[in-house]
């Protein structure tokens, strides 16, 4: 056995803000920084090429730098443990849901407190999507309601209930008006934010749907479900554009899966997905064929 441990060697793949890949070696151990939070991370969201916002269980939200590690700027205003940051790239607005049941919007250049509020849930806020020019914001929630807003005015533009529609995930379709919605329920929605309205309702299935993402390109939505003991716990291929039928599934974790994520495209890749799972794994699969890289 100490032979065969002894030919074994370890690599780490690096991502890049820019999209580049690089390999380094056993030797190459990461950086350390000071924490950002003091507790638990709970989400995660790019805000710029060089940027990401996080909320954690210390009721706070932070701005770091994607290269130095290092947390430039920290926001605290929740009562109680931040559940979704989100942010429209490029834009200096960061929004945080939180358990306190309100969304406030932060902006980077402010000296102190949010530069707004959003209060109208009657239950943790589960869901958070900004437009691509941050004009409006929609938010979802266990109260089985999903709101869009005005965010310079603070404004609730519309309400919206659907009987045991519990929030899950919230993202908004590049390009488009339209909001894409995964809920406890099992189904995950496309909602028309113009009149805050279904405007299609993907096939349920066996599990919870856990989060979603949306391409680039606004063609193709991604789910995952719940699971356990290798039931469910898949994530699944939506074409947004043509028939909005069930593209593609993969399937390997044995748990849970809670994230997953359309990867940027370098211009000699094939196009992948990652998903990340409570069973203490990461994958990163074709998008194509579900083969796993």
């Amino acid at each position: 056995m100490g032979k065969l441990q002894s030919k074994i060697s370890f690599h780490t793949t690096k991502y890049s803000a820019d999209g580049s890949v690089g390999q380094t070696g056993a030797a190459g151990a990461p950086q350390q920084h000071s924490p950002a939070h003091t507790d638990a991370v709970t989400s995660v969201a790019a805000l710029r090429p060089d940027l990401c916002v996080s909320g954690g269980k210390d009721k706070s939200v932070a701005v770091s730098s994607w290269r130095s590690g290092a947390a430039l700027r920290r926001f605290v205003g929740h009562e109680r443990e931040v559940t979704k940051v989100t942010s429209a790239l490029d834009s200096n607005r960061v929004f945080s849901a939180s358990r306190d049941k309100t969304v406030m919007m932060w902006e980077l250049h402010r000296a102190s407190g949010p530069s707004q509020h959003f209060p109208g849930h009657d239950l943790v806020v589960t869901g958070l999507a900004v437009s691509p020019d941050a004009s409006q914001l929609c938010t979802g929630s266990r109260d089985n309601t999903v709101c869009k807003w005005d965010t310079e005015t603070g404004e609730c533009l519309g309400r919206a209930a659907i009987s045991r529609n519990l929030v899950t995930h919230l993202c908004w379709v590049p390009g488009e008006p339209y909001v894409i919605q995964t809920s406890e329920d099992k189904t995950t929605r496309v909602w028309d934010s113009r009149e805050l309205q279904v405007a299609h309702t993907f096939p349920a299935k066996q599990h919870i749907q856990t989060c979603c993402d949306v391409s680039q390109d606004g063609r193709y939505c991604l789910s995952c479900s719940s699971g356990s003991a290798g039931h469910g716990a898949e994530a699944t291929l939506w074409d947004l554009r043509q028939t909005r039928g069930r593209v593609c599934e993969y399937k390997g974790h044995f748990q849970t899966t809670t994230s997953c994520v359309f990867l940027p495209r370098g211009s000699a890749l094939a196009p992948s997905i990652a998903t990340s799972s409570s069973d203490s794994t990461v994958k990163v699969w074709d998008r194509d064929t579900a083969g796993r890289g």
